[in-house]
């Protein structure tokens, strides 16, 4: 084993895409729980769109360990219906 440590915040996070759009931020919480305690979840919104919502969304979690889980476990599994996909959220550096 052995990977490489992650700063203070960093690589806790998660984004998370191909939501349904029917999906909630609740629904997203409750799925992305299996992999470690979720400490904050938000979809994307897109106004204008049906369900004002973008397909994809945020999730926060406890440690960066339950995050890589995430990552590993939770790719392709479905919510309401559809796979998703995990992905390790990288922050832009700078921004406007």
């Amino acid at each position: 084993g052995g990977g490489k440590g992650a700063g203070s915040g960093a690589g806790c996070r998660v984004f998370v895409g191909n939501l349904p759009y029917s999906a909630s931020w609740q629904d997203l919480k409750d799925h992305m729980r299996a992999a470690g305690t979720v400490l904050h979840c938000d979809i994307m919104a897109e106004p204008g769109t049906a369900m004002g919502s973008k397909g994809c969304g945020i999730v926060e979690y406890a440690s960066a360990a339950e995050a890589q889980r995430a990552i590993r476990e939770l790719s392709e599994t479905t919510v309401n219906g559809r796979p998703i996909f995990v992905r390790e959220d990288r922050e832009e550096p700078g921004g406007s």
